[in-house]
This record gives structure tokens, C-alpha cells and sequence, in this order.
């Protein structure tokens, strides 16, 4: 029997021509749970989903499910209780976006060093006057950087994409270092301390943790009051990881230089959401990841993964 594979949104094409060879696809363009365990998970052996939540009613509903296949790497969004219990794996795509995040890492890390978006829009609503030099005038504006180089980034995470910041940050002239509590030996370069004290040493702080109940709010007030006052942060993992409200108390108090943030609870954001405004913020559609290499990477990675389940021995059978 032929199997059915949904997808509640499409992937890259590799994918698709992947999954399209090995069973009958079907792309619901709908990530509700009510209204795909209402219909189209019901007769589906393999679901594969992007950034949407997985939930014990979509599983249940999902009677034929031999397999749920993330295009990603965090699982936080899928209920791995209710999988488990239903017997239903769970695959996902860790490492096939490491890359592409990495380098976003130190986009977003120079981009808040350098003032670049407070910079751009003074240029563009012509807020520099005539008759000085623009360098001069950036200087008087307050628009004044810093360099990387010399520097110290503290990773707090050193999975595939912490480990591939580290590499970037080091090319850059970057002292780095790290806390993992699952990691005993650490990258080439990175020096492995407690978190505290990177909190206290690091001139950038990058998250690379997923969220689990001991990482939720683990950046908050009290993380912040550890920090330097002239720190930035980088937050590319989950919006839980990170007390928001406490972080924007901290900017308004002179207590954070920057915050750079790529995730966010709910996605998308509400359109009023003070991230969004801040000055000293600079916000991004959890974009870190999209770029057309690691979208296919991630594409061809879910579908060899979700095919090799249905594929074995009595996996495609109902």
C-alpha cells in the first residue's frame, strides 16, 4: 500500500521530489491542530511539520501515523509524551541549519555592534545636516560602534551551531568562551566556564539551548544584573529561554547595550509587541535559518528520515 505523507506546509523542492517518490503527498497549507486532526491527519502514515505545534490530539487523531518528521531541529513544540506513548517516532533535522544560523549569529552580533539599524533609518529620514563630513556627523549622533576583535563572546550552548559561532567568532578576533552542561570538551579555542561567570565576562552573549523547563526564563533579571552594561545579547534559540520584559527594563535602564532576537512566543509577534520598537533592539522573522541552503539541507534531511521509517519492515503498512 502506497503511504500517505502530509505535510501541514510545503518544503523544498528536494524534498518534496524525495517524498512525492516514496508515497502519496499531500500539503494541507494548515498548521490549526483542531482543524487537521478534524480531517486530513486521520488517514495520514507520516506528517511532517516546520515551526507548527504537534499536539497529543493531532497524534491521536493521526490512527495510521507511523512517523512525524520535524524540518528543524527543536522538538519543543511537539508533544513527545503523547509520541511516546502512542509509539510514534519523532525525527527532526539537528545540524542541517547550523550553518546558516552561525553565520546569522554574527550578523546580528556586528549589525547591534555597530548601531546598524539606528544608523540606517537616521540616513534615510535625512537626519544628518549639511555642511559637516556624514563621519563626523555619525560621531555627533551618538552612532559610534564597536569592533568584535579583542572582545569576548560567551556561548551559552555549544551544540552544532554554538560550535559553528565559535569558529566564525574566532576568525574574527574574538576571545570565546562557553557553558554546556552536557559538554565536558569543549570546541578548539573556547574555554568552558560556569555560567555566572560568563555571564560576568562576555561583552556578547549568544543562545544556543533548546527549551526545556530548566532553561525556560534562564536569561532574566537576574542573569541580566550579572551582565556587563555595555553587553549584547543574542537570542536565535526560543523566545522562553529569554524573560523579555526583563530585558527591556534592562535596555530602558542602561543595563544592556543591545538585544538582538530572531524568535518569538506567539509567531509572529503581535504587530504592538515593544520588541518590535525598541531602539536598542534589532528583530527578525525567525529567519536565522532561511537561507536556500539550509532550507534544502532541512528538506532532504526530514524526508530521508520520515522515508526510512515508513520504509521498514512493516512501516508502511496501516
Amino acid at each position: 500500500m502506497t503511504p500517505k505523507i502530509l505535510l501541514t506546509e510545503p518544503i523544498a523542492a528536494a524534498g518534496m521530489e524525495l517524498l512525492r517518490a516514496a508515497g502519496e503527498v499531500h500539503v494541507a497549507h494548515a498548521t490549526d491542530p483542531a482543524t487537521l486532526a478534524a480531517g486530513p491527519l486521520t488517514t495520514a502514515d507520516a506528517l511532517v511539520v516546520r515551526s507548527s505545534p504537534v499536539t497529543a490530539g493531532m497524534l491521536e487523531a493521526g490512527r495510521r501515523l507511523r512517523v512525524v518528521g520535524r524540518h528543524g531541529a527543536g522538538l519543543d513544540g511537539i508533544d513527545l509524551a503523547a509520541a511516546d506513548r502512542l509509539g510514534i517516532p519523532v525525527v527532526s533535522t539537528p545540524g542541517a541549519n547550523a550553518e546558516s544560523v552561525a553565520e546569522f549569529v554574527i550578523l546580528a552580533a556586528l549589525t547591534l555592534a555597530r548601531q546598524a539599524p539606528s544608523a540606517a533609518a537616521s540616513l534615510a529620514r535625512g537626519a544628518f545636516p549639511a555642511g559637516r563630513s556624514l563621519p563626523s556627523a555619525v560621531v555627533a549622533a551618538g552612532l559610534t560602534g564597536t569592533m568584535l576583535a579583542g572582545r569576548t563572546l560567551g556561548l551559552v550552548g555549544l551544540g552544532a551551531i554554538g560550535r559553528g559561532v565559535a569558529t566564525r567568532a574566532q576568525g574574527l578576533g574574538m576571545n570565546v568562551i562557553g557553558y554546556d552542561v552536557a559538554t565536558a570538551t569543549p570546541p578548539p579555542g573556547v574555554r568552558l566556564v560556569a555560567l555566572d561567570d560568563l555571564l560576568r565576562e562576555a561583552d556578547v552573549v549568544s543562545l544556543h539551548v533548546p527549551q526545556t523547563p530548566q532553561t525556560t526564563g534562564l536569561i532574566g533579571a537576574a542573569a541580566l544584573a550579572r551582565m556587563r552594561p555595555d553587553a549584547l545579547l543574542v537570542n536565535t534559540a526560543r523566545a522562553g529561554v529569554v524573560d523579555s520584559g526583563a530585558v527591556l527594563a534592562a535596555l530602558d535602564a542602561g543595563r544592556l547595550r543591545g538585544y538582538a532576537v530572531d524568535v518569538f512566543a506567539p509567531e509572529p509577534p503581535r504587530p504592538d509587541d515593544p520588541l518590535l520598537h525598541h531602539r536598542r533592539v534589532f528583530a527578525t522573522p525567525h529567519m536565522a535559518a532561511m537561507t536556500h541552503d539550509a532550507l534544502d539541507s532541512m528538506a532532504v534531511a526530514v524526508a530521508r528520515s520520515v522515508i526510512a521509517h515508513l520504509q521498514a519492515p512493516g512501516g508502511n503498512q496501516p
